[in-house]
């Protein structure tokens, strides 16, 4: 069931009544900035604390929409693996991708570049864990979901966004996917949401501030990179 937590501006917000306890205080203070010419591997089931440092891939990384691979990516989390405490930095082009379930605990992306963050090969019963941390300044998506399991998205902050969720649209192989998303502040953007009607998608907001006039988009979604159709938005 969604369920819409909507006021015409964030200043008006009261978080402690609402719930939308997502920290507005912006990306915190990097302790160093480590460029590394290659993706960081985190094997499946480890944790890596990022120390609040800030991660990128060097000057010019960044090829706006131009879609890229694991190769391309900041940080690579094998099925299990958690990154934590991170800053994700502007010279980057996919930020973190995620190779089944992960867990991004304390993440915060500075400048979005193609996707923030990628979650594939997740199966059905899976679950994939976004807490705290946030992402600004991203065109199209801040998550793109492009497996089979349930990505929980919790008291995350997002500005000047188009998507904070996005069910993939045109993936080869389609399935049902699930998102649930709790205590996020949303501000700028659009839709907390977008997934496919047609594969049984669901999507359940709860306790979430946003000024945008709808938080949950579907799609009739596709296969073979077609270019999938709006369909209404979500009720509930």
């Amino acid at each position: 069931m969604l369920y819409l937590a909507k006021l015409a501006s964030l200043a008006a917000l009261v978080p402690a009544a609402l719930a939308c306890n997502a920290y507005t205080g912006g990306v915190p203070t990097a302790t160093s900035t480590k460029t590394n010419s290659k993706v960081i591997e985190v094997a499946a089931g480890t944790v890596y604390d990022g120390g609040w440092a800030r991660y990128d891939r060097g000057s010019g990384a960044c090829s706006e929409q131009a879609e890229g691979g694991d190769a391309d990516a900041v940080f690579l989390l094998r099925s299990g693996a958690t990154l934590r405490n991170a800053i994700i930095g502007k010279n980057q082009a996919e930020g973190v991708h995620c190779d089944g379930p992960c867990n991004l605990e304390f993440v915060w992306f500075e400048d979005v570049c193609e996707d923030a963050i990628t979650v594939k090969n997740d199966k059905a019963g899976q679950e994939t864990w976004i807490v705290g941390g946030g992402a600004y300044h991203a065109s199209d998506k801040v998550v793109q979901h492009n497996g089979c399991g349930t990505v929980n998205i919790i008291n995350f902050y997002v500005e000047d966004y188009g998507k904070l969720y996005r069910s993939c649209g045109n993936c080869s192989s389609q399935c049902k996917r699930n998102v649930y998303i709790e205590g996020v502040i949303a501000k700028d953007g659009g839709v907390l949401a977008g997934i496919n009607s047609n594969y049984g998608d669901t999507a359940t907001i709860k306790n979430c501030c946003y000024d945008t006039d709808h938080a949950c988009q579907m799609y009739t979604g596709c296969s073979n990179g077609c270019e999938p159709a709006k369909a209404g938005y979500c009720s509930g």
